[in-house]
């Protein structure tokens, strides 16, 4: 504004006079034109003033609430780094905890797997037949890699809760229904009893009845019948749940030795009829190794080592006749046999020792040549007798495929045979070898006195008869 005014004097000034009358009027137009812009001007100023003004406090609030949210944000930042500084702190704790749980659900995996795979062998046989399925999905479950740790746990726990149901149910006995196979071989369906460590079991025909045990090569269990009152007791309590049965401490094996019947009179009737020359051949074995302990006791209490010495002091000093008359009167087997030899020196010397020696040792070879035999013989007779029963168990195979028990009984008891003839022939080995030791050194001791007999009657040279009699005891 300032400038125009200047602008419009100087232009007055310098304009000559005779036009100053022209320019007042344009210098007017000019003023009023530029009076109106300024009018102009000023009003739109005054109007953004206003809107400036106006405008001004919602951007102060705004501001004021960009401000909070400002501060807002800048403690929540501070709370988030505490946070994640705690966190860091936190972390390797963490982490460890996490290990431990970890190794916990595998410890507890770890248990239910080996709880899975020994469940079946700590329950009687006939509960598999309502528990299989249950326990084949536990075992699965734990070598399936697919199942993740939660799945395996529900499936094996499946198999947990079984088992408890298992046990309320057991306390005081429980009855459930399955299929159980007689001694010849026949399935039956009927109701099993399980009485603690007992299972019996009576079929629903009224066929087999009788205590449950475990059978070779089946799941099925085998049903072995019992004896007089214990049998109506067994039906008794399978049939109402009510009876009497015989206690039995041994948590059921008093009963299973009672129904296998394995005393030693009833393994020798399974034998069958080659038992009979293998108890023969037993007594004979046993009658010859007693007769040979008497003999060689006997023996030894007749040994007599001052009457030897006697024998060689009177040889020595060439009194043959005493020598003769010792060994006539000694019941020493040594001495008997010098003077024997002594006393029929007159052909050969060597051939009457060797005639005695022989003598002698035929009574410790007494006996020895039974037990040679019964130890050959015994073998042969039990492989015979395990030949016939294989005989009649293959016979079975052909005409009674439904009768695995029974054939597979038939071949046990063929085995008998062959256990007795190598128990006897092991037996009589040891004495029989003992026999033969004793009769060794027997000859041996006739040998050595007899050459002492020998350089004393006969001496050679100097040195032959400076050698001194010694006593051989």
């Amino acid at each position: 504004m300032k400038l125009l005014t200047i602008t419009l004097w100087a232009l007055l000034l310098a304009l000559p006079a005779a036009a100053q009358s022209s320019a007042e009027g344009t210098i007017d137009q000019l003023a009023g034109s530029a009076k109106a812009q300024l009018d102009i001007s000023i009003l739109e100023l005054n109007q953004l003033r206003e809107k400036i003004a106006g405008e001004k406090l919602p951007l102060a609030q705004d501001l004021t609430v960009a401000e909070e949210q400002l501060t807002r944000l800048r403690r929540e930042h501070e709370r988030v780094t505490r946070l994640m500084d705690q966190g860091n702190l936190d972390l390797p704790g963490l982490r460890s905890e996490i290990k431990s749980r970890q190794d916990e659900f595998t410890y507890v995996g770890n248990l239910l797997d080996e709880y899975a795979r020994t469940f079946e062998s700590k329950i009687n046989v006939c509960e598999l037949q309502y528990c299989q399925e249950a326990i084949d999905r536990a075992k699965q479950a734990g070598e399936n890699s697919a199942l993740s740790m939660p799945q395996k746990f529900a499936i094996q726990l499946e198999l947990a809760n079984l088992s408890l149901q298992r046990l309320f149910d057991a306390v005081g006995g429980m009855r459930f229904p399955g299929v159980g196979v007689d001694l010849l071989g026949a399935v039956s369906r009927g109701q099993f009893a399980l009485l603690g460590p007992v299972a019996l079991f009576r079929s629903d025909g009224g066929g087999a009845a009788g205590l449950v045990v475990p059978q070779s090569g089946s799941s099925r269990p085998l049903i072995r019948p019992l004896e007089g009152e214990m049998q109506a007791g067994l039906l008794s309590l399978v049939d109402s749940g009510e009876g009497f049965m015989p206690l039995d401490p041994s948590r059921g094996g008093a009963l299973k030795a009672l129904v296998q019947r394995t005393n030693l009179f009833h393994i020798f009737e399974k034998g069958g009829p080659i038992m009979w020359p293998l108890l023969l051949a037993s007594i004979l074995a046993l009658g010859t190794v007693l007769e040979r302990v008497i003999f060689l006791m006997r023996e030894r209490i007749k040994r007599d080592p001052a009457a030897l010495e006697s024998f060689f002091a009177a040889v020595n000093r060439g009194d043959i006749e005493s020598a003769i008359r010792i060994g006539r009167e000694s019941k020493f087997y040594l001495v008997r046999a010098l003077g024997y030899a002594l006393g029929h020196q007159e052909q050969s010397l060597a051939n009457a020792l060797f005639f005695a020696q022989a003598q002698e040792l035929k009574r410790f070879r007494r006996g020895i040549p039974i037990l040679d035999t019964v130890i050959t013989l015994a073998p042969l007779l039990g492989l015979l007798g395990t030949v016939v029963g294989m005989m009649g168990s293959f016979a079975l195979i052909g005409g009674e495929l439904s009768a695995p028990g029974a054939i597979t009984g038939g071949i046990a008891e063929a085995l008998i045979a062959t256990a007795f003839g190598l128990g006897i022939a092991i037996t009589a080995l040891i004495p029989f070898n003992f026999l033969n030791t004793k009769m060794e050194e027997a000859g041996h001791e006739i040998e050595s006195a007899a050459t002492q007999l020998e350089l004393l009657v006969h001496p050679h040279g100097n040195a032959a008869a400076e050698i001194a009699p010694q006593a051989t005891t």
